[in-house]
């Protein structure tokens, strides 16, 4: 009966095997179809940020590249953003400015027609 017990217990331990091995290719399927979006998405954001990036040849992108071309754009992203914070607040004081011109013209029409 013990016998009978251990030969389940490595019958048991086989099937989990088996399922381990299983799992370890499909991991491994799953990992290389990563890498190679990776390596896609790569090229996608150089081409689409520098096309002159990618060589005619087709020379592999470094991971490091596309992080600097990643920083570099949204550096100039948060460039413009801060421009066009300062235009906006440019726009709005020339705009105030321009309202209260606006009013003292037509107090200073008022007065004129008083007087005329």
């Amino acid at each position: 009966q013990v016998e009978e017990e251990l030969q389940e217990a490595c019958a048991r331990q086989e099937l989990q095997l088996q399922e381990m091995g299983r799992r370890e290719r499909l991991l491994r399927a799953d990992v290389g179809q990563a890498r190679e979006q990776l390596e896609s998405f790569k090229s996608q954001v150089l081409r689409a940020c520098s096309p002159e990036a990618v060589g005619a040849a087709g020379v592999a992108v470094t991971e490091q590249q596309v992080i600097e071309k990643v920083r570099q754009i949204y550096e100039e992203s948060q460039q413009s953003h801060e421009r066009e914070k300062c235009l906006q607040e440019e726009l709005g004081s020339r705009l105030s400015k321009e309202k209260e011109v606006s009013a003292s013209v037509e107090v200073f029409q008022k007065s004129l027609q008083e007087l005329q």
